[in-house]
């Protein structure tokens, strides 16, 4: 029998592929998802999700571990928890928003959206990910990835050896 290892990419030099490694599959930000809908209680993202009992375990730990979600029980006896969106967690918002707006535009049927994100200022909100410097939407038409000062010095001479696109 062979048995697959999945790569990680824990310590590769991109937030993405480190986001990727984290979330692990599909499952992981649907259950973030819910959690951003109010589900705290096992049974609940289990029934929601129509989740195996053992990966959402997996999930939620993983989750737990990474600080993304604490355990706060409930009740003593037995012991059981609800799993709540630390500061970590209720930064990961922004991802499935930004998701939510790709889906919107490129996966919704004619009906529309199946979710709309409702703000505080009393209207539906449209995720836009603007310039945090002079407030225009950054887009791929605007916008060239640089390497970053975490971007390790041996790998970034490597890149600029072979005159890879990505070190400008």
């Amino acid at each position: 029998m062979v048995v697959m290892r999945r790569t990680s990419f824990a310590t590769w030099p991109c937030s993405v592929a480190r986001t990727m490694d984290l979330l692990g599959d599909w499952w992981t930000p649907l259950v973030l998802r819910d959690a951003f809908y109010g589900i705290r209680r096992f049974d609940d993202f289990a029934a929601g999700l129509g989740i195996a009992r053992n990966t959402l375990s997996e999930r939620l730990r993983r989750l737990v571990d990474e600080g993304l979600m604490e355990k706060q029980p409930y009740q003593s006896d037995p012991v059981r928890y609800d799993y709540v969106l630390t500061e970590k967690g209720r930064d990961f918002f922004g991802v499935l928003a930004a998701m939510t707006a790709w889906g919107d535009r490129w996966l919704a049927d004619s009906a529309g959206p199946p979710i709309v994100l409702h703000h505080s200022c009393g209207h539906d909100a449209e995720v836009v990910t603007t310039c945090s410097h002079c407030g225009q939407p950054v887009t791929a038409d605007n916008t060239e990835m640089r390497l970053g000062p975490g971007y390790p010095p041996r790998l970034a001479q490597a890149l600029r050896d072979r005159n890879d696109p990505r070190f400008r």
